[in-house]
């Protein structure tokens, strides 16, 4: 036989029996909660992505390696510059000491004085230092690109892998559905040579820059 003297809210808080939950009103906190729970179903429900919903992680990958690609190029294209100007001032100033020079040695030896001989002296000394210097320069530039050829290298046997790696892994599903027909297998190895070849682009073996 049920008890109505308890106090609805002893029924609530002891949980009450099923009659008693069906026919007291609920309580605010629990219908608050109810209202919370329910609001973050439903903001589970409409979180949306930043990227467009065609454009998945591989593609942003690959984005982001064409920008590293680039900004490489562009480091690679200031060192030359650079290499490139310091060549040209080395030159100015030997083909400027070399004028000197040739108006000295234009002198009878009879008709040179202390000063002038010393003077030619100098000037052999600065050229010879000078084409020393140039001679260095150029040996870094050679250096330079012998490594830049071979992380090139390295690069594009990456890709290759990387490359083949998808290839197989998209290649693999669709063959376990259905036989694919025979244009879907000759357009698959163009497509994945159409890919290499447009990063290719961004690695310094097509670009007009380097």
């Amino acid at each position: 036989m049920l008890n109505y003297s308890q106090a609805p809210g002893s029924l609530q808080a002891h949980g009450g029996c099923s009659i008693c939950n069906l026919l007291l009103p609920a309580c605010p906190c629990q219908l608050q909660g109810d209202v919370t729970m329910a609001t973050c179903l439903s903001s589970e429900d409409e979180i949306i992505s930043m990227a467009d919903s065609s454009t998945t992680i591989d593609d942003i990958e690959g984005e982001l390696f064409k920008i590293e690609r680039i900004r490489e190029i562009l480091v690679r294209r200031e060192s030359e510059l650079r290499y490139m100007m310091d060549d040209i001032q080395l030159c100015k100033e030997i083909s400027q000491l070399k004028k000197e020079l040739q108006k000295l040695l234009a002198l009878p030896e009879t008709e040179k004085s202390n000063e002038e001989k010393q003077k030619e002296e100098e000037l052999v000394q600065q050229i010879h230092k000078l084409v020393e210097t140039r001679d260095f320069l150029v040996d870094d530039v050679e250096f330079e690109r012998l490594r830049e050829r071979e992380e090139d290298k390295e690069m594009a046997e990456f890709l290759q892998s990387k490359l083949s790696k998808s290839y197989l892994q998209k290649a693999t599903p669709v063959r376990e559905k259905k036989m694919t027909s025979r244009g879907q297998q000759t357009s698959a190895p163009y497509m994945t040579k159409t890919g290499l070849t447009l990063l290719k682009e961004c690695c310094g073996f097509t670009c007009s820059i380097m």
